[in-house]
């Protein structure tokens, strides 16, 4: 891995990397930035659509999933099934540093996980078991660059928690946040913001800064949902609004984009006729543009996904998403 910065080439990170806003500036570039000590993002060989491409080579509909979804840099999600999570997240890490390539990591084994949805849920048993694992997590990254988003949902679930279980869960990902400020010094770590529809702009900057959002490089938004970029952008700019007002401090935000090409029709669990995100839209103050849930993975049993859990590999869903059908 190329440890000293170097200047991005345009062909590296043209359809992924937009413009930090004035005001977020200042704050991203107080931290080491793991973007510019790799040479593009990682493409995960053992994403589930890369699986099934190999194991499916005579499918007709593996060339356009190979092409299309699983050549594509997209983030792997880690929790208990994930086994040993510190050999789990080094070895995945390790690969990305040997290749000289940014790795998107995502954390999901919060205790009480999609509380509300219900589709996804599970996690740690209690909080002191995620405490270590979420430290294991960052130790396991170490000094090697790498992106991480902390428990996607967690700071929207609220509704279903009581006022200590929210108190824990704030102090958990509080915890997370120091750990991998402690343990790995080159990982831009991000608290997950929900989407447009879920909670409003001044509430959702109370969640944020409530979970230690100053102590975060940024947030993220649209994880696992369909909300056009734009949306997703005036909301993240709202929250930011709200953050600066309130609390004094903007972050940087992502948008999940894998499937987000032709927006929402209001169904979060697996919707037919969506599309995968176009990665040159603009972000309209975004400061990347990620592929963050793969598409074709199902959000649980419903919608065009019935029969499937959560996290299962779709080839049919995946295909249509493609095209948007």
């Amino acid at each position: 891995m190329r440890r000293l910065l170097r200047t991005l080439t345009a062909s590296a990170f043209t359809c992924l990397l937009l413009p930090l806003g004035a005001g977020q500036q200042a704050a991203a570039t107080t931290q080491a930035d793991p973007i510019g000590m790799t040479s593009g993002f990682y493409t995960d060989p053992g994403s589930t659509p890369a699986a099934w491409v190999a194991e499916n080579p005579g499918d007709g509909r593996a060339a356009a999933i190979r092409d299309n979804i699983s050549s594509r840099p997209m983030a792997r999600w880690f929790g208990s099934w994930s086994g040993d999570i510190g050999a789990a997240v080094g070895s995945y890490v390790g690969a990305a540093d040997a290749a000289d390539k940014l790795p998107v990591l995502i954390a999901y084994n919060i205790p009480g996980r999609d509380a509300c949805g219900g589709h996804s849920g599970g996690g740690a048993g209690t909080p002191s078991a995620y405490r270590a694992w979420i430290s294991a997590f960052a130790s396991a990254i170490g000094t090697r660059p790498a992106l991480v988003v902390i428990e996607p949902d967690s700071l929207g679930d609220f509704s279903c928690l009581s006022r200590t279980q929210i108190d824990e869960r704030n102090g958990m990902l509080r915890d997370a946040l120091a750990q991998f400020a402690a343990h790995a010094p080159h990982t831009w770590t991000y608290l997950d913001a929900g989407n447009p529809a879920w909670i409003d702009a001044a509430t959702m900057a109370q969640h944020l800064d409530g979970a230690g959002a100053r102590q975060a490089h940024g947030f993220s938004l649209n994880i696992s949902n369909y909300y056009g970029t734009g949306e997703n952008a005036a909301y993240g700019n709202a929250v930011n609004g709200s953050l600066s007002a309130s609390y004094g401090y903007t972050k940087p935000y992502v948008i999940d984009t894998s499937r987000n090409g032709n927006g929402s029709n209001g169904a979060w669990c697996n919707p037919g006729g969506r599309r995968t995100g176009a990665a040159g839209q603009t972000g309209g103050g975004a400061e990347m543009l990620l592929w963050l849930k793969t598409p074709g993975e199902s959000d649980g049993d419903c919608g065009v996904g019935a029969g499937s859990v959560a996290g299962q590999f779709l080839p049919e869903v995946a295909y249509k998403m493609i095209y948007g059908y």
